[in-house]
């Protein structure tokens, strides 16, 4: 028996441009090389406050939901697991910030809401589900750790600037207003209707 053949990923540089995020659909699997930055709550709370300054250039950008777990490296920093976290936390800022620094990717897991779709749509961003329970593999694709921002949030709340190599996710969420989460989500509930209607 002839194993599966694999399926094929798009290799992208980073950063990205807003005419290759909209050339992108759902279920588009990538391999990212380049800048992206973690963000998880306390940094999104920040950020959202414009009166705050911005520690690093966030124009463009691709935020990681993450709470990463780094060690010291003599002057620098390893990491040695860089799992999602569940993105849905961050659905009250994230389309503020999409808007404000023109983000062009949000990876994490779970999925987001309707706000965050509306401004992916609007501005050009794509959402990208990394595999969860993979933050060893995923750290492996970390090859360098150039900086850290927002320190006094603690390690797992800062921002870390991570240098990633053929970095996978999968486009679940795209600039055409496609949601996979979505689709999901009413394809569960039709099978739930269906199921109780036969008992």
């Amino acid at each position: 028996m002839n194993a599966a053949a694999p399926i094929p990923s798009l290799a992208l540089d980073l950063p990205l441009s807003e005419d290759t995020v909209r050339s992108l659909r759902a279920g588009q699997f990538l391999e990212l090389t380049g800048t992206i930055w973690t963000a998880r709550d306390a940094a999104h709370r920040y950020l959202a406050d414009e009166r705050n300054p911005v520690p690093f250039p966030a124009a463009n950008a691709v935020f990681y939901h993450c709470g990463p777990v780094v060690t010291r490296a003599g002057d620098g920093w390893r990491v040695t697991a860089a799992g999602p976290t569940t993105s849905s936390r961050e659905e009250p800022y994230m389309a503020r910030l999409i808007e404000r620094f023109r983000l062009r990717g949000i990876i994490g897991k779970g999925g987001m809401g309707p706000a965050t779709l509306a401004a992916c749509r609007q501005f050009g961003c794509l959402y990208l589900h990394a595999v969860g329970g993979a933050a060893q593999v995923l750290a492996s694709r970390i090859r360098r750790v150039p900086a850290v921002h927002l320190e006094q949030f603690g390690p797992p709340e800062a921002v870390w600037q991570l240098e990633v190599e053929r970095f996978p996710v999968l486009v679940t969420m795209d600039a055409h207003g496609e949601s996979l989460h979505e689709k999901v989500r009413l394809e569960s509930a039709r099978r739930l209707a269906e199921l109780l209607t036969k008992n």
